[in-house]
């Protein structure tokens, strides 16, 4: 194996040392710089897209909180919206039960007087009615006209009671 005979060892050391410097210099100066910038561009990139991101977090944040506080304030809107018109419809239906039963109160009356007035005229109805049949009840029994005074006052007594 030549690589092993000592009459060549200078040699391989000079190219050796030949190569080492210019892999070196070709390395240090040239693939490594470029690396480096790779690098660094990465990691600003990234960095830049971190700072980005949370950024956009923060702005996102701030977007959902005004939309919750816009969503509260409507609730509340609506809310109140509810209740006035539960209000109202509450008043609404308050006034028409107290109308109607004005109304109501005015028909019993009225019905009422009329029940009255007809009760009236039934009585004296029933009253001429019953002097009426019991002088036809009289002249049968009897066979002659009882005295129409006397009939009268006869079912007036007999209606007395009752009334």
């Amino acid at each position: 194996m030549p690589q092993f005979n000592p009459a060549w060892f200078a040699s391989q050391i000079f190219w050796l040392a030949v190569v080492f410097i210019a892999l070196y210099y070709v390395l240090s100066r040239v693939l490594l710089p470029r690396l480096a910038e790779t690098l660094d561009l990465r990691a600003a990139k990234i960095a830049g897209d971190l700072e980005r991101a949370e950024a956009a977090r923060g702005e996102t944040e701030t977007v959902a909180q005004a939309y919750e506080a816009a969503l509260a304030k409507a609730r509340g809107e609506a809310h109140a919206a509810v209740a006035a018109a539960n209000q109202e419809i509450a008043e609404l239906t308050a006034r028409r039960q107290a109308a109607f039963a004005a109304e109501l109160a005015a028909r019993t009356t009225e019905a009422e007087v009329r029940i009255g007035k007809i009760r009236a005229d039934l009585k004296a109805d029933a009253r001429d009615i019953a002097t009426e049949v019991a002088g036809v009840l009289a002249a049968k029994l009897t066979g002659g006209a009882p005295d129409k005074a006397a009939v009268s006052a006869a079912v007036d007594g007999a209606l007395g009671g009752v009334r």
